[in-house]
Formats: structure tokens, sequence, C-alpha cells
């Protein structure tokens, strides 16, 4: 008996294949239910790149390097540092598909992503209507440029003619095969992969597709990512040594992040911390009010955040500081710890920051994740890779 395969999102497990009167269904995909895109609206006329400010030169390079891969009907995958301005890497090459009037897709796995990178896009593309798509917000589907989590590309069947998608690593995009199933179905031209740290793996992939591999490791304003330092202490004393940590960045005015590994831990600590340092927060998936507290942050009307890593990516905060509590906790892999370290020093004008892994013991993702960010200084600032 040959194997039922779902037509929709490709799953062929049987533990996630039920029967309804004798018919197989996918239970895989079962939650992925709604309107999908028609595909009947036409992209406007006449819609061009206004950035307001100018690319480095090695972003310039990239861009460059990625709008000629994509005339050639290549693929792209940029692996550059935190910080190193990826989102504009790619502005070229939306600009080319849009004056073309063909479609723009730019996907991303988290919805806070999503909410904070329209508006930047709609800055870059000022006569572009540019629709985001993510849960609970899906009332239009189609516009010039559509900017939407990956679990909504369900809705787009052979749509993007260029999809960029950012963040391949993270969750939880990263190992479900039903999304990346569905980010391969929305495709019927090119993709561009962004990522911060990208695999051998990621690469080997990208160049057997015949696609080009590029290698930013500079920042655009030419700082560096603030290595992390490590600090170990009994668990016990962990609450203690964070709010050393933290009551010495509010004596100096900076704000901090305190991540951490849980939502109950975080609560727990915010809640102990909050006894002696005021004017802070705990955000987190859970909390309703959490887009509120961080425009309150950004703002300065907050001094710091305990959060989980919800803000790990995404967000930019001028001359901010980290500390990773029990950084030592399986949650966090290299992945994770190099963006946590990459939200550092993001702005020209605060180019430098503290990064404190606190933590009972030394783990091999600590330690790997210091060395990576060691190394961006000791690598060549660019390389491209052909097959």
């Amino acid at each position: 008996m040959e194997t039922f395969r779902c037509p929709r999102c490709g799953n062929r497990d049987p533990r996630k294949i039920g029967y309804r009167q004798g018919r197989p269904y996918c239970r895989a995909c079962l939650s992925f239910c709604g309107e999908t895109a028609k595909g009947d609206r036409e992209v406007q006329r006449g819609i061009r790149l206004e950035l307001g400010y100018p690319l480095s030169a090695e972003q310039e390079r990239i861009s460059h390097a990625v709008l000629s891969a994509v005339r050639t009907g290549r693929d792209v995958l940029i692996h550059a540092v935190t910080g190193a301005g990826k989102t504009e890497l790619v502005y070229a090459a939306m600009e080319e598909f849009l004056c073309q009037r063909r479609r723009v897709g730019f996907a991303t796995p988290r919805k806070d992503v999503v909410i904070d990178l329209a508006p930047r896009i709609q800055s870059a593309f000022p006569k572009a209507e540019v629709v985001s798509v993510y849960g609970g917000h899906q009332e239009r589907l189609e516009g010039d440029i559509l900017c939407l989590t990956t679990h909504q590309l369900y809705r787009y069947n052979e749509y993007f003619d260029l999809l960029v998608l950012d963040e391949i690593d993270a969750f939880p995009f990263r190992g479900d095969e039903v999304l990346h199933h569905f980010f391969e179905r929305s495709i019927r031209g090119r993709r561009i992969l962004l990522s911060a740290t990208a695999t051998e793996d990621d690469r080997r992939q990208m160049k057997e597709r015949g696609g080009v591999v590029l290698t930013l490791l500079e920042r655009y304003h030419k700082g560096k990512v603030p290595v992390p330092e490590v600090i170990l202490a009994p668990p016990l004393l962990l609450p203690a040594r964070c709010l050393t940590l933290l009551s010495g960045f509010m004596e100096k005015g900076k704000p901090t992040f305190v991540f951490v590994p849980s939502i109950e831990g975080g609560r727990k600590l915010f809640r102990f911390l909050s006894l002696f340092l005021p004017n802070g927060a705990f955000v987190s998936s859970r909390e309703e009010q959490r887009r509120w507290d961080i425009e309150r942050f950004k703002a300065g009307e907050l001094r710091y955040l305990v959060t989980t890593s919800i803000l790990e990516r995404g967000v930019t905060v001028r001359d901010l500081q980290v500390i990773v509590f029990d950084a030592s906790s399986p949650i966090y892999d290299k992945a994770t710890l190099i963006q946590i370290a990459g939200r550092v020093g993001r702005k020209k004008e605060a180019r430098e920051g503290k990064v404190y892994y606190l933590a009972e013991e030394r783990t091999e993702p600590m330690t790997k994740a210091v060395e990576e960010i060691e190394s961006y200084g000791r690598k060549r600032n660019l390389s491209l890779l052909h097959e």
C-alpha cells in the first residue's frame, strides 16, 4: 500500500496521519486553516527604493552581488553578523522585482519582528503598499510587498517571484518540516536567505542548488560585536550576582536586557530585582502588554527589561547592555547566545557595550559562542563564494 503524502504540507509520517470515514487526512497541518491569497492583485507601477541614508562600502558590495545573482536566476544565502544591516542588503533586489511588477515577500519566523520590520520596509519603499500578515492580523492578504511570518506562508501557493526569508535559524522555523514545505511551495521565483548564524549545512545546500553564498563579517558602522564575559556563580547566588551587575548598569544610566531561559523563572527573577530596582518590566510571549512595555523601554520610561528569547532578534536600542541569566541552561545554544550578544553596540553613536553570560558552569555553547564572536575580527570582512 502506497504511503499517504499530504498534498498540502508534504507530510508522510504515519503518526501524523488520521482517517475519517476511511479517508486519510493530515494532522501535521490541520491547524493551518483559513483564507488563501487569490493572486489577482497586480503590483503598482513606479515603486522605487528611497533609502534616506547611505550604505557602507561593504553593504554596497553585497547588495550589488545579490542583485547580480537574482538577475541571472540564482538564489542567495547571506551570512552577516548581527548589526551588519542585513535588511538593507536585499533592498536593491526587491526594487528590481517591484519595477517589473512582480510579487515580493519578506518572511520571518516571529510576529514581533514582522511588526517592527514592516514600517522600515514601508519607509524604504514609500510608494508601495506594504501589507503585514501574522497571527491575528490577516484581514488583507495581498499588497505590493508582503511582510509575514513563516506560519502564514501556507496561504500563498506558487505566489512569490522573490521571497526573502530572514532568520532561517530561528525558532520555530528551524527544524519544522511543515513550515519548510510551506516556504518551498510559496515560491515560484527566487529566494534570498538571511542569517547571522548560518551553518555549514546551510552553505552546502545553497551551493548544491547552484546559488550564491555571501558573507559579511563587519557591522555597518565598523564596530565589533562585543565579546561576552562569562561570570560563574553557585545557583543560589545567581540572582544576587545579577542584581549587582544590573545595579551597575542602572547607576550609569544604561538600558539593559536581562535574558532568562523560562517564563516562570523570569517572573520570579523580576519579582526579586524589582524589590531593589524600580522602572523595570518582565516581557514574554504570554504577557499581553509586552508591546506596550517594549515601547516604554525604547522611550526611556523603563530602565530594564527581564525578557525571554522573544527579544533576542529584531530589536535595536541605543546603548543597550545585556545580561544572560542562567546562561548554562540547555535552552541556550550557540546561535541563540550569539544573537543575544548581537543586541549590543548596534547604533553608530553607541558602538560598544557589555554582554555577560551569568551561569553556574561554562557550557560548550557558551564557549563556542565566545570563540565565534572573537573570530569575526580575524576573518576577512567579505567573501563571495560560488559553486
